[in-house]
């Protein structure tokens, strides 16, 4: 089984089934819609939780073993907070703020140990396009989640 099988296998497993925009999960936007900008952020964070899993193999693959094991547990647990709070978004599951909080969190330090760590020349201008670019525009996403509850939008014709 392929990674991309897998991963497909993971996202119908977790979101249940959806009638027309409304939600069938428990949550508070039961008997609403999710606004589309709450599938898009569920999706931002979906998306990114998955794009790690390949880096993770990478940084498994071509670190020193000691380093490995450190940046691959960090970037293992970003993944798994991303995936958890996006699902739990697109399920409008109210609670997605706790894996938010932590994605968000977990995203601040990879970027502040990136850029401490990174030698200077190449490597730092690297550490410093991946925190402008991906890192910290994510971590206020997910802090900016955490910090919101889940609205119904109103149906058409209630």
């Amino acid at each position: 089984m392929t990674l991309k099988e897998t991963s497909a296998m993971a996202l119908i497993a977790f979101n249940p089934p959806v009638d027309q925009g409304r939600c069938t999960a428990n949550g508070a936007v039961r008997g609403g819609l999710l606004s589309r900008a709450r599938r898009r952020q569920g999706r931002i964070l979906a998306g990114a939780g998955l794009a790690l899993l390949p880096w993770l193999g990478y940084l498994a693959g071509t670190l020193p073993p000691a380093e490995a094991t450190a940046w691959v547990t960090l970037d293992a647990l970003e993944a798994v907070a991303l995936l958890t709070a996006g699902l739990r978004i697109l399920r409008a599951d109210p609670r997605h703020r706790a894996p938010a909080g932590a994605a968000a969190v977990l995203l601040l330090a990879d970027a502040c140990i990136d850029l401490a760590t990174a030698a200077p020349g190449p490597e730092l201008a690297t550490a410093t396009a991946m925190a402008v670019a991906a890192e910290l525009p994510l971590a206020a996403v997910c802090a900016w989640l955490a910090t919101r509850p889940m609205r119904a939008v109103e149906r058409p014709g209630t």
